[in-house]
């Protein structure tokens, strides 16, 4: 049965907690993850426990993927075990579909070579992504996951980053979303998404984040 891969990507607190430092619409895309990940970990439970049940006996039609970006001392200020660098959303311990995976580059895949690899020999078949900041890590970590030949859908509303002098933050996020777009991946609001999700909750056990 194909799988599926929801990347939570750099939502750490300097980019997304910090009133210092943190994007213009960052309480939009914490608001949009916290509803992204209960409804995510509302399909990934059932498939935990003691294997008792059937669903339990089965593998997770889908994982959560959390993204960590670090920087080495001198490099920039999210450095290893300071608060700049901890998640706002972390994984849970113990829970199998809920992975961590750093990196030092905009793109997932080029900072984790196998990564691609191990994923599909898991069954995953298609990444969607959400986080910060659009036109770098969300935009490279998508079209990496394009380049490795999975189904990509960006979820549009819970992707963000800075304003620079010439664009809004929002203008950036539209651009990334024509440019994703044109590369062949999906661009669907995230509340369309979830909503979807929580309907085939309802009616399949099958992997709520494909078909889309």
């Amino acid at each position: 049965m194909p799988r599926s891969a929801l990347f939570v990507v750099d939502i750490q607190r300097e980019l997304a907690h910090d009133p210092k430092t943190r994007i213009p619409h960052a309480e939009r895309i914490c608001s949009a993850g916290e509803k992204i990940l209960s409804v995510a970990r509302g399909i990934i439970d059932p498939y935990r426990g003691d294997g008792g049940s059937e669903q339990q006996q089965t593998q997770s039609p889908s994982i959560i993927v959390f993204v960590q970006h670090e920087e080495g001392p001198g490099e920039g200020t999210l450095v290893r075990d300071t608060e700049p660098w901890r998640l706002v959303f972390e994984p849970r311990d113990g829970v199998r579909e809920e992975v961590l995976v750093a990196k030092t580059t905009r793109n997932t895949f080029e900072s984790n070579p196998d990564l691609a690899d191990k994923l599909k020999s898991d069954g995953i078949t298609e990444i969607i992504t959400f986080g910060i900041q659009s036109e770098c890590c969300v935009v490279e970590t998508s079209k990496g996951a394009l380049k490795a030949g999975f189904k990509v859908t960006i979820l549009q509303g819970a992707h963000s980053t800075y304003d620079t002098e010439s664009r809004s933050a929002v203008d950036i996020e539209r651009a990334v979303e024509e440019e994703l777009g044109g590369r062949g991946a999906e661009v669907i609001p995230w509340e369309d998404a979830v909503a979807s999700w929580e309907q085939r909750r309802m009616v399949s056990s099958y992997s709520i984040f494909s078909e889309l």
